[in-house]
């Protein structure tokens, strides 16, 4: 008869996460892993099979948590267009002045695998196009709703801006990762709401 497990897989899941977006996931070892999650090596195999299938929950759960929370925001319809634009913007770059170490930005998990795993990696690649869709329509939606209302000026077509926005996002968290201080990172993202 299997011993039960005697640790919660979603608090491994999630520590995980923080060690391969802290780090990456080919910098990332085992035994950084079994540090991080207080597993050993033989229930982190056990448990999830593999490094890959434990970065592949790790970025499931980062991306559910992270387009959730974005797109939170960008479907509040109690808030206009722009107002919603600027909110996910303001997110952003708190998020990045708040998972600062040595003075850089963590970044963010999949902008960072998209770097480093997507063009060798079909899974991986596959579970970002499916996450970087959600927020394209979300921010498409946002966008086709402002130019109908008069509140976004640009006569852009909404996907294209969209393509944009989430094009600078991702400039602002590898800018962030690079040293960039807040005000750089708000002036870039004020930027962006300005060509819109």
């Amino acid at each position: 008869m299997p011993r039960p497990k005697a640790f919660d897989e979603e608090q491994a899941v999630d520590a995980a996460m923080r060690a391969f977006w802290a780090n990456g996931y080919e910098a990332t070892s085992t035994e950084d892993l079994c540090r991080a999650t207080g597993l050993g090596r033989s229930s982190i195999y056990n448990t999830f099979t593999s490094k890959h299938e434990l970065f592949k929950r790790a970025l499931v759960r980062y991306t559910n948590l992270m387009t959730t929370s974005q797109l939170a925001l960008l479907e509040d319809e109690t808030r206009s267009p722009r107002d919603r634009l600027r909110d996910l913007f303001d997110a952003i770059v708190a998020g990045e002045a708040e998972h600062r170490r040595d003075g850089r930005g963590l970044g963010c998990l999949t902008v960072n695998t998209t770097v480093e795993l997507a063009a060798r990696d079909a899974e991986a690649a596959d579970l970002l196009a499916r996450d970087q869709q959600r927020r394209l329509d979300a921010l498409t939606a946002v966008i086709r709703t402002g130019q109908r209302d008069g509140d976004l000026a640009s006569t852009r077509e909404p996907a294209e801006l969209a393509r944009f926005l989430n094009a600078v996002i991702a400039g602002i968290r590898v800018a962030g990762q690079g040293g960039a201080d807040v005000a750089a990172l708000e002036a870039i993202a004020a930027t962006a709401l300005d060509a819109v």
